[in-house]
């Protein structure tokens, strides 16, 4: 019986993507092999309690819930997930994968929305980032940028451009948190006229930074 190592499982409104606003399960995965210096769940580095995919399937479906996020740490680093993905997917739930885009998703279930971090230098971790995820995306995938300063969104500036994401995918700037105005990345976007759309962490500004919301 395959396990995974589980953090949490917990029911909130989506604070990030498309779908943000919406009444969401996740399932946080433990483990990652990055070290981002602005991460916001470093406590799902370690720990967890292993799970069966049953396990974890019995208690999602106790939310009767549309929406299943699978997140972590980085959920690709267990390979478990690629099933527990499926099986949710079979299951009726409209499921995302929040990966650190620094493992190969071309196993990734198609059925599945992929929403890749496509780490920036203020990250601390962009070496890690594999770009062979660039020529995977489905154009129901989204990419997402964590931008700390103006560099970072320079250098976004120019991925965006070197691999044409906006006509793969719909592409995210975020703010990282307490690092850059939310404004400041408004206003540059603006006048850029970037297609991309800025996102903010809803559940920060209804919760603060708490764990399991």
């Amino acid at each position: 019986m395959e396990k995974l190592r589980l953090t949490e499982i917990f029911y909130s409104l989506q604070g990030e993507t498309r779908t943000v606003g919406l009444p969401t399960v996740f399932v946080r995965l433990t483990g990652c092999p990055l070290r981002c210096q602005y991460c916001d769940t470093a406590y799902a580095f370690q720990g967890g309690a292993l799970c069966s995919i049953e396990d974890i399937l019995t208690e999602v479906a106790q939310y009767k819930a549309h929406y299943v996020t699978v997140t972590g740490g980085e959920p690709l680093a267990q390979k478990p997930c690629l099933n527990l993905l499926s099986r949710l997917c079979d299951q009726g739930y409209e499921v995302s994968l929040e990966t650190s885009g620094a493992i190969n998703v071309g196993k990734v279930d198609a059925r599945v929305v992929k929403v890749i971090d496509i780490k920036t230098p203020g990250s601390k971790e962009v070496e890690k980032n594999c770009w062979e995820n660039m020529a995977l995306l489905l154009p129901h995938d989204q990419v997402k940028f964590v931008i700390c300063d103006q560099s970072d969104y320079k250098w976004a500036k120019e991925v965006l451009s070197a691999y044409q994401l906006t006509d793969k995918c719909q592409v995210l700037f975020s703010p990282s948190h307490e690092q850059l105005r939310a404004g400041a990345l408004a206003d540059w976007m603006l006048q850029d006229r970037l297609s991309v759309r800025l996102q903010i962490q809803l559940h920060k500004y209804l919760w603060g930074d708490v764990e399991g919301r």
